[in-house]
């Protein structure tokens, strides 16, 4: 839980773990198929060139061959049968014919020259003839030219289409193996945060799996050992403390009843009697530090009903000591907040502003409760008209054991009330802000995320 400051901070964009390793891991997948890609690109351009070459010169002397020998009754049967079979053109080439070269890439230049080097440097290669398109090679029979037309399919490197099939296939089974991979190594960290959670708001925590690879095995044991640990201490301490508690207020019952059978004065007395009554509230006050926070209900709690008994409750208690406490209370507000831990927050800021928020013209404390809805969150203001504290002794008086000045804090006390309070907000994901406004006294702000009403749902959880 962090002290709330003035100013206000763009929103980012948060990533878990498994978001960036799987991130991270796609990036580095699709660089490396990318490069892969340039590769199989370059490997396969020269080979491709010289089989498409010789497939070209091979096919160009064959139906040379098959027209030189073949008689002149059967030629058109020829032509016919290989534009029909084998998707090959002969046509005659005339000196008025437009011609399209080939494209200035490297793989068809490459080819047109593997071609030149069998064929001859004669040989023409074109991309179009008379806005035909085809790949066009020239021969000649005789004195007679004539082109010799190739589907542009037979002849190309592997189709743009059939690569984004096959990138898009392998990159998918890319990316699910990285998934499963960072999920495997993700999941056992996401149970230790699981479980750190828990123990942050004080609950006892369910045993992690000492399973698995060694790291995350040593890991899990280390940390079930960590948790049973502060079990034990908690546990340790709260009995000693309700020892201490038991042993210093039992001596201190009999002091005061033996000084009410003496024959001191009236003076002596009373300022006995207060000296008796502040230790007995620091050790109240130890007590209630070292009590662990409450088990965070699964739905909201009726906040307005909880402050509402509080008031009444506190009110009467106030005026008893002649102060003065009044509130204002939006109904139908929800948290997701023990209702004991939130009695015990407020009840600590109205103790704090009943004990050192005494106003200087008739030395009574005037305390105004306020609750309401703020965005997202919920408010609680607790205002005194006190002397206030110094912006400076802020941070320092959420400290445990810290105290203000004697101007503010004309009562010793034990300094827990504050740090009582940040503790408990800590468990709920709460704010907590002190406003000084001298002369006008202390505002004391907590925050608490609000939740919606469910139907069903009775107030106190």
């Amino acid at each position: 839980m962090s002290f709330k400051t003035q100013s206000s901070k763009l929103p980012r964009l948060r990533l878990g773990l498994f978001s960036r390793s799987f991130l991270l891991l796609a990036t580095l997948m699709l660089v490396s198929l990318g490069a892969w890609l340039q590769v199989v690109f370059n490997i396969e351009e020269g080979p491709r060139a010289a089989q498409m070459a010789q497939r070209v010169a091979t096919t160009v002397s064959i139906t040379r061959s098959a027209l030189i020998y073949a008689p002149p009754q059967v030629r058109p049967a020829l032509l016919l049968d290989l534009a029909t079979k084998e998707s090959l053109r002969v046509q005659p080439r005339e000196h008025a014919d437009v011609l399209e070269p080939l494209p200035h890439t490297d793989y068809w230049q490459h080819v047109g020259k593997e071609i030149r080097n069998r064929l001859g440097s004669q040989t023409a290669m074109m991309w179009s003839v008379n806005n035909v398109p085809g790949i066009w090679i020239s021969f000649h029979i005789d004195e007679d030219q004539y082109w010799l037309v190739f589907d542009r399919d037979q002849l190309r490197l592997t189709t743009g289409r059939e690569w984004v099939g096959w990138v898009a296939a392998t990159l998918m089974l890319a990316l699910l193996g990285a998934a499963i991979s960072v999920r495997f190594v993700n999941q056992p960290l996401a149970q230790l945060a699981k479980v750190a959670q828990q123990v942050a708001r004080g609950e006892t925590p369910s045993a992690l799996p000492e399973k698995g690879p060694v790291e995350i095995r040593d890991m899990n044991i280390a940390f079930n050992r960590m948790a049973r640990d502060l079990r034990q201490n908690e546990a340790d301490r709260e009995i000693m403390l309700a020892g201490i508690s038991h042993d210093l207020r039992t001596p201190l019952a009999r002091m005061r009843l033996e000084i009410e059978m003496s024959r001191v004065s009236d003076e002596t007395r009373q300022a006995i009697d207060e000296d008796l009554a502040q230790i007995n509230h620091s050790i109240g006050q130890l007590m209630e530090y070292a009590r662990p926070a409450g088990a965070v209900p699964e739905a909201g709690i009726d906040v307005s009903r909880v402050l509402q008994d509080l008031f009444e409750r506190e009110r009467s208690h106030t005026e008893s000591l002649g102060g003065e406490l009044s509130a204002r209370i939006e109904p139908n507000m929800q948290a997701r907040i023990s209702a004991n831990d939130l009695k015990r927050i407020v009840s600590n800021l109205i103790e704090n502003a009943r004990r050192y928020g005494r106003s200087l013209v008739d030395d009574r404390a005037h305390i105004v409760l306020h609750a309401y809805q703020s965005g997202n969150m919920l408010r609680i203001d607790v205002q005194d008209q006190g002397t206030g504290i110094p912006q400076a002794d802020i941070q320092r008086l959420l400290r445990p054991f810290a105290r203000g000045e004697s101007a503010r804090t004309g009562v010793s006390g034990a300094g827990l009330g504050l740090a009582i309070v940040e503790r408990l907000l800590g468990q709920v994901g709460g704010k907590f802000e002190l406003i000084s406004r001298p002369p006008g006294g202390l505002l004391a702000r907590i925050e608490i995320p609000k939740t919606r009403a469910r139907p069903g749902d009775k107030g106190l959880a």
